[in-house]
């Protein structure tokens, strides 16, 4: 096989996997096992002020530390480990090209290239990062790298919202958890 044939078969199938992200459906699930709409702040996503990052971009979920964490949808986990703020992290590629970010982990207990659904418990609620000396909580966040412009505003930080969705919306459609 030629350089030619193989750099288009490897673009053929980067295409295909970006098209099947795309396609796939995009089903959610609440990721703290027993919490409920009650376990957190419907009002918290886009609240500013907000500590070191300025204004919050996710929903903290409210549970006692070690409560099992689950994917909130079906992807591949792109990273795990500790960053500052977040602590104990796991951040997965969901469908329509979406990240989910759980921050203030007690546990990780996933790994790199691992498939998660909504069965999988990647962790356990905790404290780590920024959120030592408060509730335990997973803060839980959406990331969209396709970016969706409509949504910037002139509000402080404003331009950042095209890039994250409220994560409240996408778990106040459930009707059970």
């Amino acid at each position: 096989m030629n350089k030619t044939s193989r750099r288009k078969k490897i673009l053929l199938v980067l295409l295909t996997f970006i098209l099947i992200v795309l396609a796939l459906p995009e089903s959610f699930k609440m990721p703290v096992t027993g919490a409920t709409t009650s376990s957190y702040n419907k009002d918290s996503f886009w609240y500013y002020p907000w500590g070191k990052s300025g204004t919050h971009k996710g929903v903290d979920i409210f549970a006692k530390t070690g409560t099992p964490i689950v994917s909130s949808t079906k992807g591949i986990v792109l990273y795990s480990g500790q960053i500052k703020m977040g602590g104990n992290i796991v951040l997965v590629l969901g469908p329509k090209w979406r990240l989910h970010y759980y921050a203030h982990l007690d546990t990780i207990q996933t790994s790199v290239f691992s498939v998660v659904g909504h069965k999988d418990t990647i962790g356990t609620v905790g404290t780590s990062g920024n959120a030592k000396g408060k509730p335990s909580h997973l803060h839980y966040s959406i990331f969209t790298l396709i970016p969706y412009v409509w949504r910037a505003d002139k509000t402080p930080q404003g331009w950042k919202k095209m890039f994250y969705l409220n994560p409240v919306e996408k778990l106040n459609a459930k009707s059970s958890y």
